[in-house]
């Protein structure tokens, strides 16, 4: 039976009265004859996670660079911090889904990477990078090449790199979907922690159902054909349980199966 604080968590797609960091007005992107958005309407809350959450085609990550300023809308428009988005802009940082990583670079020159391309002083780039990396949890690595870590220390590099350019709103396209199932887990924990401990927006894109009720404080639903907002959920109560107990709580379990049930007809 579904719970009565699930029903109270629906609420409009968009919340003129709320401290909102990132609004999506009417955004529609047209790829020739694919509708790939329409007429989408979203807020993002300050300093909360906002998962898109849904199956294959429905628009997720083209939203996600709708607002990072990789991709312009057929038509409608995103707002960050009130400022219409026109481009890429420091206001934003992205975590790829493939790492995105330079190669040639030890670990503490590619998480101060950023700062490099904006002209920070060497010193103060590198102490602002070996913060962020201790804070993801790879201090001892800061001298090792992309080629020597595993795939989750790799994204976890991805990770203080987009922190440490110290951006109001991080966008992530699906940054665990590369790593095991045990590491995956961490990271959703270490994520919470992000959350909590830093005054950022997060804008986080999963195919995971489990995974978005569990890090989001507010989960939108994305349908295709046409692609379009079919349900915003706001699991409120569960961010106050202890990250341990999450997964058990009737609560949790309920929203899955909620969610669940209004996609499963479109999985194919």
């Amino acid at each position: 039976m579904v719970m009565p604080q699930i029903k109270e968590a629906v609420d409009s797609f968009d919340a003129p009265g709320a401290d909102n960091a990132v609004v999506a007005r009417g955004v529609t992107k047209n790829y020739g004859n694919v509708e790939a958005l329409k007429n989408m309407t979203l807020s993002f809350p300050r300093g909360q996670l906002t998962s898109l959450l849904g199956p294959s085609g429905c628009g997720k990550t083209t939203l996600l660079k709708i607002i990072a300023g990789l991709l312009k809308p057929t038509s409608g428009e995103i707002e960050v911090n009130g400022r219409p988005v026109t481009g890429p802009g420091p206001d934003r940082a992205f975590v790829f889904q493939d790492f995105a990583l330079l190669p040639w670079a030890n670990v503490l020159r590619n998480v101060a990477f950023g700062l490099e391309l904006r002209g920070v002083a060497k010193s103060e780039r590198e102490a602002i990078a070996e913060r962020y990396i201790a804070e993801v949890g790879l201090s001892g690595f800061e001298k090792s090449y992309p080629h020597e870590l595993s795939g989750g220390m790799r994204q976890r590099v991805g990770l203080a790199r987009a922190l440490s350019v110290d951006s109001d709103v991080l966008l992530m396209d699906e940054p665990f979907s590369a790593v095991d199932e045990q590491t995956r887990r961490k990271f959703q924990e270490d994520l919470l922690n992000l959350v909590q401990n830093e005054n950022k927006t997060f804008i986080f894109v999963t195919h995971s159902i489990e995974e978005a009720v569990y890090v989001s404080d507010q989960i939108a639903i994305l349908l295709p054909r046409p692609s379009r907002v079919s349900e915003i959920i706001r699991p409120a109560n569960l961010r106050n349980k202890n990250v341990d107990n999450i997964r058990r709580d009737p609560e949790y379990l309920d929203i899955v199966d909620r969610i669940w049930a209004s996609l499963r007809s479109y999985v194919e």
